[in-house]
């Protein structure tokens, strides 16, 4: 039975999936201990710009594994 995937995508996807987990934990933090007490770093870059382009770059990874088509050689016949 032939998978669908080859090797090389899954290694793409597991590549796409570690990029959105790596964005989610740069969104991590940033909260105060008291409900009542602004704290500034929910609006860091990090967590603001940075964090949201990781996971959307790891969002396009994995659509690029799931349409990668290895090349094929072509034979003489």
């Amino acid at each position: 039975m032939k998978s669908t995937f080859g090797k090389q995508n899954y290694q793409i996807l597991i590549a796409g999936i570690a990029l959105i987990i790596l964005g989610y934990l740069l969104m991590i933090g940033g909260g105060s201990d008291d409900p009542n007490v602004f704290n500034p770093a929910i609006f860091d870059t990090q967590r603001i710009t940075i964090a949201p382009m990781v996971c959307l770059l790891g969002f396009i990874t994995v659509i690029v594994a799931i349409m990668w088509r290895p090349k094929t050689q072509k034979t003489d016949a």
